[in-house]
């Protein structure tokens, strides 16, 4: 191999080793010495950590998981920010040594969380949702279940979990602008059915990423995000990731 194939092929080995998802700047290293919760560790040098981008849906088989997973390993964090959490928690992806992807992956494949609705970068959401994807097709852990998925044509069973994290599927029927708010409704019942919101601020990301709310009328989609009740049972989109455009009209 000449010296310029050889250039080539370690420059094509770091940018796909740069393009992996999640593969954010290094925020610290530390072994980890406990598992606090399930998504918390505690690293021999006491610090904490949050394990950014997940959503627990099986608190007790996750940090099992973790525990196995991680404590009395070297782990290196990586993360746009450091900035701690109210509770001191440092939030981060943890990287064990040698893995390309973080230990928020392994959660993910098992079925022990689900993708957060809080990820701004797009690969990073991309690895992610590969992993749940594929618990999701072996119906792995919490995907046993018929009701991970929120049907949107059940707003009551959407209002059961006012506060929580919810992944919900549905038909956008129509799409409004009322203000500064625009709406995507799932039902023709505005004050009852369940429906998404988009600030207009946030709109100009939506539409960079191809995603204009208005090309989203009669398509499936599948939306992730904190539930509130705004008369119907709501979701505030605030990221791109938080949509995925199922196949089919």
């Amino acid at each position: 191999m000449t010296m310029t194939a050889c250039a080539l092929a370690i420059v094509a080995c770091i940018g796909r080793a740069e393009a992996a998802g999640c593969n954010f700047e290094i925020q610290g290293e530390g072994r980890v010495a406990a598992v606090v919760d399930a998504r918390s560790l505690r690293l021999d040098d006491g610090r904490e950590v949050k394990l950014a981008g997940i959503e627990v849906a099986d608190r007790a088989k996750a940090t099992a998981a973790l525990s196995a997973l991680l404590v009395g390993h070297e782990v290196t964090l990586r993360g746009p920010d450091d900035t701690p959490d109210r509770y001191g928690r440092q939030p981060a992806y943890a990287f064990l040594e040698g893995h390309e992807l973080p230990a928020q992956s392994e959660l993910l494949r098992q079925g022990l969380a689900l993708v957060s609705s809080e990820i701004a970068d797009k690969d990073c959401v991309s690895t992610l949702m590969a992993a749940e994807a594929e618990a999701r097709a072996a119906r792995s852990g919490t995907w046993a279940e018929s009701t991970v998925i929120k049907n949107a044509e059940s707003p009551d069973d959407i209002l059961a979990g006012i506060g929580r994290f919810a992944v919900v599927e549905g038909r956008v029927l129509s799409v409004r602008q009322a203000g500064a708010t625009t709406y995507l409704n799932f039902g023709r019942n505005w004050t009852r059915d369940f429906a998404l919101t988009i600030s207009r601020r946030i709109v100009p990301a939506f539409e960079a990423a191809g995603l204009a709310p208005k090309s989203l009328e009669n398509r499936r989609i599948r939306v992730r995000g904190w539930v509130e009740a705004r008369r119907g049972p709501r979701i505030e989109l605030l990221r791109v990731g938080q949509i995925e455009v199922l196949g089919g009209n």
